[in-house]
C-alpha cells in the first residue's frame, strides 16, 4: 500500500507555465486527506517552493519536503532541518576551476542565496531566469571562504552548448560528485551520494515508511534514483528516455495531469 508520494516539480507536477493544475491539486489533497504523505522532492531550496506548498496545503505539522536534490530533508511548517549534507570550500574551488576550464557559468547555492561566480564571462548564467525565487549576488570566489553553507552548484546555459561542454568533464569528477542535468539547460553538482533517493531514505526512516510503500514521480535524470528506489516508480510521458526505461510505469505528461492520473490509478483506486 502506498503511504508516501514523492513528486518532482518541474516537468512533473508543474505545467510548462510553472503552475499546478486544478486536477493535480485536488487529487493531491485527496491523497493527503486519505493519510498519504505528499512530499515534494526538488533541486530547489525550501524558500523557492513555499508558494507551491501553500497552494497544496502542505505547510502544516507533519508535512515534509526534500530539497537540494536530497541534500536537505525539512519540515514544511517550521523549516526545521532533519538531515543535511553539504559541500566544503575545497570542493567548491575544485568545481569552480572545472567550470572555468569549460567556460561554463557558475551559481553557488547557499540556502536561498545564489552566489554568481565569474567563471565564463562570455557565457553568462541564465539561472536567474530559471529560478526567480532566489536572491542573486555577484561574488568573487576568494571572498566566500570555508565558513559559508554550500548546498550545491549549478551551471545554467543554452542546452546545446551545455551538452557540448558536459562531454568534456573528466570521469574523475563523476567519482567525487553527483553530476546530473535537472533540465535541458541546467547542470547540477551535489555531494557524492546525495540524490533524491538518499533524501527519501532518510525521511522514510523518520516516518517509519519503507521504500516499498512509496511512489515516486519524475521526468529528469535527477529523478531516476528515487524512481528506482521507490516501490512504484512513475515516469511522466515527457520524461527523458532513461527515466522511462527504468520506471515501473509511465503516466501522462505534465501538461495532461499525469500526476493526478497516476495517483488516482495506483493510490486512490
Amino acid at each position: 500500500m502506498i503511504k508516501l508520494i514523492a513528486i518532482d516539480l518541474d516537468g512533473t507536477l508543474l505545467t510548462d507555465q510553472k503552475t499546478i493544475s486544478a486536477k493535480n491539486k485536488a487529487t493531491l489533497q485527496k491523497a493527503k486527506a486519505a493519510g498519504v504523505k505528499v512530499v515534494i522532492c526538488t533541486g530547489r531550496p525550501l524558500k523557492a517552493i513555499e508558494t507551491y506548498l501553500t497552494e497544496l496545503n502542505l505547510r502544516q505539522a507533519g508535512d515534509y519536503s526534500i530539497t537540494f536534490n536530497g541534500g536537505l530533508v525539512q519540515k514544511n511548517d517550521t523549516g526545521e532541518i532533519l538531515a543535511k549534507t553539504v559541500m566544503n570550500f575545497d570542493q567548491v574551488q575544485e568545481i569552480a576551476q572545472l567550470l572555468k576550464d569549460l567556460a561554463l557559468p557558475m551559481d553557488i547555492l547557499s540556502d536561498s542565496i545564489a552566489y554568481q561566480i565569474d567563471t565564463a564571462p562570455a557565457h553568462l548564467s541564465i539561472y536567474p531566469q530559471l529560478n526567480k525565487a532566489l536572491t542573486y549576488k555577484k561574488q568573487a570566489l576568494k571572498d566566500l571562504g570555508p565558513d559559508l553553507l554550500y548546498n550545491k552548484i549549478v551551471s545554467a546555459i543554452d542546452a546545446e552548448y551545455l551538452d557540448q561542454q558536459i562531454a568534456k568533464i573528466p570521469r574523475a569528477f563523476y567519482d567525487r560528485y553527483e553530476i546530473v542535468k535537472t533540465r535541458a539547460n541546467l547542470l547540477e553538482f551535489m555531494p557524492k551520494g546525495v540524490t533524491k533517493a538518499y533524501g527519501l531514505q532518510l525521511l522514510g526512516k523518520e516516518l517509519a515508511i519503507a521504500p516499498a510503500d512509496m511512489m515516486a514521480l519524475g521526468d529528469e535524470a535527477n529523478d531516476l534514483p528515487m524512481i528506482q528506489a521507490a516501490g512504484l516508480g512513475v515516469a511522466m510521458a515527457n520524461a527523458v528516455a532513461e527515466v522511462k526505461q527504468h520506471a515501473d510505469v509511465t503516466t501522462l505528461s505534465n501538461e495532461a495531469d499525469g500526476v493526478a492520473v497516476a495517483i488516482e490509478k495506483y493510490v486512490l483506486k
